[in-house]
């Protein structure tokens, strides 16, 4: 870890991206690790503190750190000082600000700019709670009260007495708040764009008019550093006396307070005990805590003469101190901030304040003694047999200031054991940080937090889950169908757990169709008189839902129209001389649309123009023959990219006589184009992919399946490190598979039948910053809980593939890909590092290796796998082709040799091989023949490896004659190497060597299976004869098939369209409808739809 601070004494923690906040370092004895920090830091003191010795037991040090000079103009602000910053004129006017400045603060509240004018504007920036708040207004507040005001909310903690940089930016209406990385733009209401402040601009505090010293709120206490204002050093003016600066009682230096923190880390064994004088008769204790924890012990201790404890403790967030059965209680208190509490035991009375609250008192029976120590955050586990047992958990939080009996407690001596004892205490920090920003509760979910975690609040959201990610709402009205529903008002989300909520839409459920209507606000007929395209009548549709609502909606349906009555009576809607349009429609996007009706969008026609029965075939539309009598040009929109009709503009009816009607019909939509499509993969190396996955902080996939083969990858997306990948894994295990940097995170269901039954089931995958899950049909759910330190965003970088995406390239003399593991691999470890649950599932005890390859070369290396120890393993071709795979566990003794067939390999043919190892066994499958043999890092190489300390000769012969020929779909666990060499080319983590080129040798792996299901290779004349003919008379049964076929379509081609009837209808009556989404009581096997949709690959 690193730390930082300004004094030495109060020390913060460096946190990455992630807030990740370790730095791992070489694991052997001369590399070198360069980190950059993702951002910068100001300090004077650096504090590393080894976490974890490499995994190879080295220990050992060395760091080296860079970093550039910096100029500091600092203030020092007590409480009770202001900077004033006098303009030269009455008052001034901006339409453009901009104010930055650095601080650290010793309290969570006051006023650090303030300015405000006559008329009512002003801006504030204030810590309140820990939190910077910028109030704005830029309107006269007598003329328009309220309407220009604005409030932004930003930061948190901000009290921790470390460094914090602010910049203001305002242009106009347009505010961009920006405190530490974090930044929102906002911008205000009313009517004015400029900012008027009179007299002065205020530092530190708001003075009251015409009394120096005295503040109308509090001021801030603390140090600010480089604070400028629209370009001027507030700072040196006042360090220079200049005459524009009032400076009341400010200094230059930072004063240095000496509050120290220490941090009880665990909730279950954190105790700090101190001793009492044995003279003592009376006990006072005071402290300051800050905790997001609602429950946990605070303070123990004996009273002689009295059977109990005095116990203060945190009961669901509130104080209470506790002696036999009387008690005292607070307000809430968990939340965050600094809160002094004191505690006064003497003669018969018991008295606790809190803050700057009175004092509570509480009587005793008799008089008060304490015992010789005060236990304070929980009960060691050596004083359980004496009855000191932790009533709640133990503390977890912050903790400063303790004062015991008027003496101050210096944690330095109890950290080197000469005051008391103590343990899980982390010394000179305050360890706490919000969880809650940024907010990861989806959908305006409510966040809460305790020290370790954080929780959602989901209620009146419409969302569920554990980041309010999933929607209680069906996505259509198709869906609500399958429900069982019949017609009328239902809320649907067309975006599921997408940003946009739901929305209430009339369904409209038949036999035939189920229709989806949004109405909006003008439905009824309107009549027009006396418009031009000067003077034009104009008419805005809004809708019951938003157009970005709309927009989802009508792209789900299948097919969206709606329908647009307009009557006329010499009104045309185009020139007749030139075409110009003379009234037109405007689209969801805002463009102007001049057809009406169809879906031909760029044509200027009506609907009897498509039908080819206008009155006049010289126009295009019935209101252009401009007729006196009442013409009808009715039309139905059906282009969907343009709907729904937002305004309609009608402009030529001002003549004598001339007068148009028109109504603008509901939105209606029907089908669900995503509720059922089926795509059917004939062959392994079959896929579809599509753009990148946006899943950096939630995902959920849902899909049926139905095969007969005995694994498969259904979908995967990768990046540089990061992945997710849902597979079925064996023929009756799905995994769910991905890593956002800490490691791989496995989560497997095992069904107690086979999955490959050619049977339709039901699979949903789930990933957020809580937790992680996996449901598969009926079985019970899967679940992980993330972990509460580590990384939360998955970083990808590149296409989705559905199905697998098969990989495959050719080596020359020479070339390699080597893949180094980001720190040893778990197979090669028999221990895990990571003790949250989220990692027991990334098991030590097995691993899966699976690729194809296609040479005539050896001997040949194939693949090797090494570690820091000389271990390796490797998988080689010997000089008779036979496959062999080493393995050297222990440098001590001789490596195991397996070779599970004798077969000579390098004959030119592509061959694939896998190998599973589950403990102490493993199982390898060459070309579909099963073998059993008993048991079974740094990097894996594919082709070439250069000399290597413990490796043994032959498998060193056989590495640097590398692999000539062709290799594909290499995987190791999670490992994708030649994935990762094609899409990360450049990245440390892979190293390429030589000339590669990428191959599609893998697609001749499904036609070589049927062959090689058998395990055996035809060998002889004969066998190759009967193949021979076998194919001949297999083609001739082909040719004669297909020439009966092409002669019955042509007999019954005249009753094709009868036959596509009564298909429809037959499937309709023995198929089954599916589900939308997963439902326990109803039969997953009869999930078909009548209507579905099958793609071919």
């Amino acid at each position: 870890m690193l730390l930082y601070s300004d004094t030495g004494r109060a020390w913060k923690q460096f946190r990455q991206e992630d807030n990740i906040g370790t730095f791992s370092g070489n694991i052997n004895s001369d590399g070198i690790v360069h980190h950059k920090l993702s951002h910068s830091i100001r300090t004077r003191f650096l504090r590393f503190l080894p976490v974890d010795w490499s995994p190879g037991g080295w220990m050992g040090l060395r760091v080296e750190v860079y970093g550039c000079a910096y100029k500091s103009d600092v203030a020092d602000f007590n409480g009770r000082s202001s900077l004033l910053y006098r303009f030269n004129q009455k008052s001034t006017s901006t339409v453009k600000d901009v104010i930055s400045l650095r601080f650290k603060s010793q309290r969570g509240d006051g006023v650090l700019v303030h300015g405000e004018g006559q008329r009512g504007d002003y801006i504030t920036l204030e810590l309140h709670k820990g939190r910077l708040a910028l109030h704005i207004n830029l309107d006269d507040v007598k003329m328009h009260p309220s309407s220009g005001h604005v409030s932004v909310f930003l930061g948190s903690l901000l009290d921790d007495q470390h460094w914090h940089s602010v910049l203001i930016e305002r242009f106009n209406k347009q505010i961009n708040f920006t405190v530490d990385r974090l930044t929102k733009h906002v911008r205000t209401g009313g009517l004015d764009d400029s900012l008027e402040v009179d007299y002065e601009l205020s530092f530190g505090g708001i003075p009251l008019p015409g009394k120096p010293g005295t503040f109308l709120r509090k001021n801030f206490h603390g140090c600010m550093e480089n604070l400028y204002y629209n370009g001027v050093n507030i700072i040196d003016l006042a360090k220079r006396r200049k005459p524009q600066i009032y400076s009341g009682n400010v200094t230059f230096t930072c004063s240095e307070p000496q509050l120290v923190s220490a941090t009880f880390l665990s909730s279950s064994s954190s105790f700090l005990s101190l001793p009492l004088d044995a003279a003592t008769e009376t006990l006072s204790v005071t402290f300051q805590f800050r905790t997001w924890n609602r429950e946990g012990m605070l303070l123990s201790a004996w009273l002689r003469r009295e059977s109990e404890r005095l116990l203060l403790l945190l009961v669901h967030g509130q104080l209470r101190l506790t002696h036999h059965r009387s008690a005292l209680q607070s307000q809430a208190l968990s939340d965050g901030q600094w809160h002094t509490v004191s505690i006064s035991v003497g003669g018969f009375q018991v008295s606790l304040s809190v803050d700057d609250e009175p004092p509570s008192t509480m009587q005793l029976k008799d008089i008060a003694q304490p015992e010789r120590s005060v236990l304070i955050g929980g009960c060691p586990s050596v004083l359980t047999n004496q009855g000191c047992r932790n009533p709640t958990l133990a503390y977890q939080g912050c903790m400063r200031s303790v004062i015991i009996n008027n003496q101050p407690i210096n944690f330095n001596l109890v950290q080197q054991g000469l005051l008391g004892n103590y343990s899980k205490l982390q010394f000179d920090i305050c360890g706490i940080r919000d969880r809650c920003l940024p907010n990861y509760c989806e959908h305006d979910g409510e966040c809460s937090q305790s020290w370790n975690t954080l929780f959602c609040d989901c209620s009146g959201t419409g969302y569920t889950g554990a980041t309010c990610h999933n929607s209680i709402f069906e996505p259509s009205c198709e869906a609500h169908r399958l429900t069982g529903s019949a017609s009328g008002f239902f809320s649907i989300d067309p975006d599921g757990s997408g940003p946009l909520k739901s929305t209430v839409v009339y369904c409209n459920i038949t036999d035939d169709k189920v229709w989806t209507v949004v109405n909006h606000n003008s439905t009824e007929m309107v009549r027009v008189q006396g418009s031009s395209l000067q003077k034009p009548h104009v008419m805005k549709f809004n809708y019951s839902t938003s157009l970005e609502q709309l927009r989802t909606l009508v792209g789900r349906s299948e097919q969206c129209q709606q329908e647009v009555v307009y009557l006329c009576r010499k009104s045309r809607l185009f020139n007749t001389w030139d075409g110009t349009p003379l009234s037109w429609w405007l689209d969801r996007a805002g463009e102007r649309r001049t057809y009406w009706g169809g879906f031909l969008p760029g044509v200027q026609q009506c609907a009897c123009s498509l039908d080819e029965n206008c009155i006049d075939m010289n126009h295009f539309c019935n209101c252009d023959a401009d007729h006196s009598s009442w013409e009808n040009d009715t039309g139905v929109l059906s282009y969907k990219e343009h709907l729904p009709v937002t305004e309609i503009l009608v402009g030529d009816t001002n003549r004598s006589g001339s007068e148009a009607i028109y109504r603008v019909g509901s939105l209606h939509c029907y089908g669900d184009r995503f509720l059922w499509n089926a795509a059917s993969f004939y062959q392994e190396s079959s896929y579809l992919h599509f753009p990148m996955l946006q899943a950096e902080l939630s995902i959920d996939i849902s899909l049926y399946f139905k095969t007969t083969a005995p694994s498969g990858v259904f979908l995967e997306n990768l990046g540089a490190k990061d992945f997710i990948r849902v597979e079925l894994s064996a023929p009756s295990v799905v995994t769910f598979t991905f890593d956002v940097g800490n490691g791989p995170v496995v989560l497997m269901v095992k069904s107690h039948v086979p999955l490959n039954d050619k049977q339709w089931h039901y699979v949903r995958a789930e990933r957020n910053v809580k937790e992680a899950s996996l449901q598969v049909d009926q079985l019970p759910l899967r679940f992980l809980e993330a972990p509460s330190e580590g990384h939360t965003h998955l970083q990808l970088n590149s296409q989705l593939f559905i199905g697998r995406h098969q990989v495959s390239m050719s080596f020359e003399s020479g070339s390699s890909v080597t893949y180094t593991f980001q720190e040893p691999f778990s197979v090669m470890r028999n221990h895990s590092r990571q003790s949250s649950a989220i990692f027991a599932q990334s098991s030590n005890s097995r691993e899966s290796i699976a690729f194809s390859f296609l040479t005539t070369q050896t001997p040949a290396m194939l693949l090797t796998v090494n570690t820091y120890h000389q271990q390796y393993m490797a998988i080689i071709l010997a000089h008779n082709g036979s496959l062999q795979i080493w393995y050297r566990l222990n440098r001590e003794k001789e490596p195991d040799i397996f070779t599970p067939t004798s077969l000579n390999l390098a004959n030119g043919e592509l061959h694939r091989v896998q190998i599973h190892r589950e403990g102490r066994d493993m199982y390898v499958q060459v070309s579909f023949e099963k073998v059993k043999k008993k048991k079974f890092g740094k990097s894996l190489t594919l082709g070439k490896v250069t000399g290597r300390a413990g490796v043994d000769e032959e498998v060193l012969q056989a590495g640097s004659r590398g692999f000539i020929g062709c290799l594909s779909s290499v995987q190791f666990n999670h490992l994708a190497p030649l994935k990762a060499a094609i899409l990360n080319r450049g990245s440390s983590l892979v190293s390429v060597l030589g000339n590669l080129v990428e191959s599609n040798c893998g697609e001749l792996a499904d036609k070589s299976s049927s062959r090689s299901l058998s395990g055996k290779k035809l060998t002889n004349a004969a066998q190759s004869d009967s193949a021979v003919i076998g194919g001949l008379i297999a083609a001739v049964v082909l040719i004669t098939l297909c020439a009966v076929a092409v002669m019955t379509r042509f007999l019954y081609r005249h009753r094709n369209e009868r036959t596509q009837q009564m298909a429809s209808v037959k499937e309709k009556d023995h198929q089954p409808r599916p589900e939308l989404r997963y439902r326990a009581e109803l039969d997953l096997h009869g999930a078909m739809r009548d209507s579905r949709k099958e793609y071919f690959i």
